[in-house]
């Protein structure tokens, strides 16, 4: 797996999210503009619940640039013999199936396909991401989401 293709990959989605955030907003803003929007007696909250709604949006549009920013300078970082921000993770699981993460500032939990691998976003916020922080190449982690535990060995940090 290449790094570059990765981070290639998790750009556009953020650049795709980022797209999505700014046509919700704008719409969100011409609802809330609109002239039939407009109160028609006291007890009508339609244009503010409008308003309401485009503020929530232009919010995700300002969170969105923020984990592009965040996320670019992730990408320059490089990569130490230890689990950090930036880091392209290998593991295997208990069934010897290979996983990849990357260990990104923010987005957890986003999805990216790579030469028809998947790649998964983790932060340090999350239970894996606790598991994963600081650890080195032959290391193996455990973490615990309800019920159910997961097993890690890595096997390689790019």
């Amino acid at each position: 797996m290449n790094k570059a293709h990765v981070i290639e990959h998790i750009r556009f989605a953020l650049e795709a999210k980022l797209s999505e955030a700014t046509n919700a907003a704008d719409s969100a803003r011409l609802d809330a503009t609109h002239e039939q929007s407009a109160a028609e007696t006291q007890y009508d909250s339609l244009s503010i619940e409008s308003g309401y709604l485009a503020q929530g949006q232009s919010e995700r549009v300002n969170d969105a640039h923020k984990s592009i920013a965040q996320f670019e300078q992730s990408y320059d970082l490089q990569s130490a013999n230890q689990v950090t921000v930036g880091s392209l993770i290998k593991a295997i699981d208990l069934d010897d199936k290979t996983h990849w993460f990357y260990f990104g500032p923010s987005e957890g939990g986003l999805k990216v396909t790579v030469k028809q691998q998947a790649v998964l976003v983790i932060t340090q916020s999350a239970p894996i991401g606790w598991a994963l922080f600081n650890k080195m190449i032959g290391d193996e982690c455990e973490y615990q989401v309800a019920s159910q535990t997961y097993s890690f060995e890595i096997l390689d940090i790019l």
